[in-house]
């Protein structure tokens, strides 16, 4: 998937999946250097050394980028949202690590929040065929916690109405044990299984995410607020693991609450974009006779 779509008059926003196994290398290393950009912009000091910000090719492999840029080419925010892959029985479950979202300080507070945290998952659900998909979130900050809370289902941990199921538990065990390195957590952290809190998470690379709480944004509702200052030890260092899911029920409350009226259309028309290229190309490959299909060959290549 490589999208290009409008965010109202002043931004485009790009979705790039997986590109790592297709961009050539120049191109990789301009997607690369935007991502720093905004980075150097978001941080008072120090850097990043994981994930995308670490030039690996093979990294690139696995995320799907949202880069938001104004018309005049400047990269102002991105999303990197990781594919994971995680082993549970019978068969492997793809989580979506709703990953880092990074926006440059002069551009806060002008609802990008709805391109950042969940048009991706909304295109990638169209695309499955209205199929839940599973998503998690690693973070300290409020507002982060109340936004995945309200935006996507059955969601734990929160501060109220949700509840942990064994599925919760399962995907959270194979996450803490085989995906750390996705959100920048070293193997020295540990993993409170009964609230779903990283300790001392920031020791594999995200050391200059790290905030105190007074630097940490708060959410609207206080709720959450008082939920994260009660639950995580700020001078510790400590993340919330949240599990949820993108389904009918999610995709619904994301087009009635957060996405802006003005970008309605262009999203419905983008997403159905996205539905028929999965059920139209099949068929055009189906009907193609001069393409191979297993033992099988066009005539003209089959010799006599």
């Amino acid at each position: 998937m490589d999208l290009t779509l409008r965010s109202g008059r002043d931004y485009l926003v790009r979705i790039v999946e997986r590109p790592g196994l297709w961009m050539s290398p120049g191109d990789l290393e301009k997607l690369s250097a935007a991502l720093r950009q905004i980075a150097a912009q978001t941080l008072d000091a120090g850097s990043l050394t994981y994930g995308v910000f670490s030039g690996d090719k093979a990294r690139m492999e696995a995320v799907i980028i949202t880069l938001v840029s104004r018309r005049d080419g400047t990269s102002v925010a991105f999303n990197a949202l990781a594919v994971m892959d995680v082993d549970t029985a019978p068969q492997p479950t793809e989580v979506l690590h709703l990953g880092l979202v990074m926006v440059d300080p002069d551009e806060r507070s002008k609802n990008l929040s709805w391109v950042l945290y969940g048009l991706t998952c909304f295109l990638i659900f169209v695309r499955r065929q209205f199929r839940p998909i599973w998503i998690s979130n690693v973070t300290q900050v409020p507002a982060v916690v109340g936004m995945v809370s309200e935006m996507f289902s059955d969601v734990w941990p929160r501060p109220a109405g949700g509840r942990r199921t064994l599925n919760h538990l399962l995907l959270a065990r194979q996450i803490m044990a085989h995906h750390r390195q996705v959100f920048g957590v070293g193997d020295d952290a540990g993993f409170d299984e009964a609230r779903f809190v990283i300790t001392e998470a920031y020791t594999g690379g995200s050391d200059n995410l790290k905030k105190t709480w007074a630097q940490a944004p708060k959410h609207r509702d206080e709720s959450y607020n008082a939920y994260c200052a009660v639950t995580l030890d700020y001078d510790r260092g400590d993340d919330v693991l949240q599990l949820g899911q993108m389904d009918l029920a999610a995709m619904r409350t994301y087009l009635a609450r957060e996405v802006p009226k003005s970008a309605l259309l262009g999203l419905l028309v983008t997403g159905a974009l996205v539905a028929l290229r999965r059920l139209i190309l099949p068929a055009i490959y189906w009907a193609d006779s001069t393409r191979p299909f297993s033992i099988l060959r066009p005539a003209k290549d089959q010799k006599p």
